[in-house]
């Protein structure tokens, strides 16, 4: 990695940018994979183009595993698949690196935004799988409690009703 970007020896990755340099398609693949596991979100290899006279590759785009949107898969013919959700959300976040004729390769665009959220903020403080495992068993905690809370509330708003029902009769009769 070149262009005066040196400073991946700290705890955080640096953003990419236009201009950016690299030394190999893999390097510019594993920074970028790097940088979105940091972020929180998925790398995807979206294209690659190659040279039509040797097959090299002349330029790759990576971009966030959310992007585009799942091609329609309702066949009407063979067997029936079982509908799943799709993880695409028409993301843009993506990066396009080129070979330069010097060899280098060069990010030419990059998009930083995501239009869904992301897994963790690069602030996070979740850096390893235990510690995401760990924050899941928080997670999951939480949602049973607010569960028990739900039927706490529906058990007090049936008694509400049941004496909105019977209160009224109550009050209509007359000591004997």
């Amino acid at each position: 990695m070149e262009s005066g970007d040196t400073s991946n020896e700290g705890s955080e990755t640096s953003e990419p940018y236009v201009g950016m340099e690299f030394e190999s398609e893999e390097e510019a693949k594993d920074f970028y994979v790097d940088y979105a596991r940091r972020l929180g979100f998925v790398v995807r290899l979206m294209q690659r183009r190659r040279s039509g006279i040797d097959g090299r590759i002349l330029a790759r785009r990576l971009g966030c595993n959310k992007q585009g949107f799942s091609p329609n898969t309702n066949q009407d013919f063979g067997t029936e698949k079982r509908s799943r959700s799709s993880a695409r959300e028409g993301c843009k976040a993506t990066i396009l690196v080129k070979m330069e004729k010097s060899g280098k390769w060069v990010v030419t665009r990059f998009v930083k935004e995501h239009n869904h959220s992301l897994l963790f903020s690069s602030s996070s403080p979740y850096n390893s799988m235990d510690d995401k495992d760990n924050k899941i068993k928080e997670l999951i905690e939480e949602v049973e409690f607010q569960d028990g809370l739900c039927v706490q509330y529906r058990d007090k708003l049936d008694r509400f009703r049941i004496i909105r029902i019977f209160v009224p009769r109550l009050q209509n009769c007359t000591p004997a």
